[in-house]
């Protein structure tokens, strides 16, 4: 559904300059093979934004300590075209001469449409690609036999698609590859003040691409999918992000051998992931799955800082909050 979409606005905007969406990139549970929903199920995807032509993209770190996790703003310059003799000269270039290029194309630049002060703006992105979406739908073949409603939202393009007996919903968010790696900069959602022109650092893609590693190498039996739908759907009733869970289940595929996991030693699973998530509650600290792990599967890419930056603490807010850690154990 999402390739006939990426297929169709690519063709409408091959003229513009726009972001160039790339192939959607399927994460989260629906493609690891488990899902903590009990209710529709919840596709996620991560459509890969580059540069138009005459545009560039430079990530910057962002060094504001106080924000959580590693964040970055998507700076956005006109390129150079000249050729180096010419640099400057009067002749066709999205740095010297943007006006130029503007009445000759009639298209504005990507400055002047989906960036805030010269950085690319989470919202105004999501709110373009909706409305494609939106005014695109009667293309697709699909349109004839579902229904689409768009949901809203600022920093992804949430769809429900119905038929009248199925239902399911699709969240596409946005993002920007760091160096040719399995890493991105994304749009999700990170909090309520979560500046415009953020762009969190998403592991979504690595964590995805491990348990599809995972599934290759465990025996046909292996039941650590089900021990971690199971452990997902009970804990997170008891407020416990379904993100520290999974992290518990991928350090444990990570270290105790493929063969353990055969669906025989299923209540064993379970008992070995209770009790590490009890140690990680008592010691409040529970380290990031991806960030500084160099034993991943060579298959899995990492950029160079990202692969040397100690492992950030997942349960750092345990240790800031007495309330908050009392109440965990609680639910534990």
């Amino acid at each position: 559904l999402i390739d006939n979409f990426i297929t169709v606005l690519r063709r409408a905007l091959s003229r513009t300059f726009y972001p160039v969406l790339q192939q959607a990139i399927g994460i989260g549970s629906a493609f690891e093979g488990w899902t903590a929903r009990e209710e529709e199920v919840l596709y996620q995807v991560l459509v890969p934004l580059t540069p138009p032509l005459g545009h560039l993209f430079h990530l910057e770190r962002d060094t504001d300590q106080q924000k959580p996790g590693r964040n970055f703003r998507v700076r956005v310059e006109l390129e150079c075209r000249c050729p180096r003799e010419y640099q400057g000269m009067n002749m066709l270039c999205f740095q010297h001469h943007p006006d130029v290029i503007r009445r000759t194309t009639q298209q504005p630049n990507l400055l002047d449409t989906l960036c805030t002060d010269s950085y690319l703006d989470v919202k105004k992105t999501v709110h373009w690609f909706c409305t494609l979406v939106g005014a695109s739908w009667r293309r697709l073949p699909q349109s004839r036999s579902w229904h689409l409603v768009l949901l809203p939202s600022k920093r992804s393009c949430n769809l429900r698609l119905t038929n009248g007996q199925e239902s399911f919903q699709v969240k596409v968010l946005f993002g920007v590859q760091r160096h040719a790696s399995d890493i991105f900069i994304s749009s999700r959602y990170r909090g309520a003040h979560t500046p415009s022109t953020m762009w969190p650092e998403s592991y979504a893609v690595a964590e995805t691409k491990f348990f599809r590693h995972m599934a290759r190498e465990a025996p046909q039996d292996s039941s650590h999918l089900k021990c971690l739908q199971l452990l997902a759907r009970v804990l997170a009733r008891k407020d416990f992000s379904i993100h520290s869970i999974k992290t518990i289940v991928m350090r444990l595929l990570h270290t105790v051998p493929v063969s353990q996991w055969q669906r025989r030693h299923f209540l064993l699973q379970l008992s070995d992931a209770l009790e590490q998530l009890r140690v990680s509650l008592e010691e409040k600290h529970l380290e990031h799955f991806i960030v500084g792990n160099q034993r991943l599967p060579e298959e899995i890419r990492l950029p160079p800082d990202v692969l040397r930056a100690k492992p950030p603490n997942l349960f750092h807010g345990l240790a800031q909050d007495p309330a908050a850690y009392s109440q965990a154990m609680q639910a534990y």
